[in-house]
């Protein structure tokens, strides 16, 4: 099949959630490794091919968070607002879930399209923890596949889902984080100031820009 690029997919999640497992399950030998311009952090990306078209996947430093307190954060931030990629893919552990949603949530108030892989749910299964991954796809508003990247479970059904997503074949309509009365009025203060500014209009959602202000 000769098919050339068509999507990018930044790969994100917290470190020790098997991201780096599920991104060589996808892309399998067709890898490459290489720096991140002028940082020394690894950057490793691969192509895979789908019924339709090539996905092209950037593996991202790990995180727990886009609030940049170190350089992998900066890069894994920059590269999603700067690159603009057609879908993050964030990889969550599911044995683990709640410090994982953490970087789920700033990924969601970042407005780019996502796709939550729910990873290592087989050691979750293991501990007892049983998630509604309808309910969980439905309260986030975003799609949400079971994978254990080791054994590439959900490998056919995740990529079917991503190429969609990016195709714009499935609604996103992400969770709305709220942050009460006391921080929303100055959140909206905050907006109305940034959207003067054209530039920042076009690059960056305003609302999680004023967010990041306030942090």
């Amino acid at each position: 099949m000769n098919v050339t690029p068509s999507y990018t997919i930044a790969v994100a999640g917290n470190p020790n959630a098997g991201k780096t497992t599920l991104f060589n399950m996808l892309t399998g030998a067709s890898q490459m490794v290489g720096n991140y311009p002028g940082v020394t952090v690894e950057k490793k990306e691969g192509y895979v091919d789908t019924q339709d078209e090539r996905l092209h996947l950037v593996d991202l430093p790990g995180t727990y968070s886009l609030t940049a307190y170190s350089l992998e954060e900066v890069v894994a931030r920059n590269y999603i607002v700067d690159e603009a990629p057609d879908v993050v893919l964030d990889v969550v552990d599911a044995s683990n879930l709640e410090r994982n949603l953490y970087l789920a949530m700033q990924l969601v108030e970042m407005g780019r399209p996502l796709v939550v892989a729910l990873n290592m749910h087989d050691i979750a299964l293991q501990r007892g923890i049983r998630i509604d991954i309808g309910k969980l796809a439905e309260y986030l508003g975003i799609p949400v596949v079971a994978t254990v990247g080791h054994r590439s479970a959900g490998r056919g059904e995740l990529l079917t889902m991503l190429a969609k997503v990016a195709r714009g074949e499935i609604p996103v309509t992400p969770l709305i984080v709220t942050y009460g009365d006391d921080l929303e009025p100055t959140i909206a203060e905050l907006v109305a100031i940034l959207e003067q500014d054209e530039a920042l209009q076009n690059r960056l959602p305003l609302r999680w820009l004023a967010v990041k202000l306030l942090e």
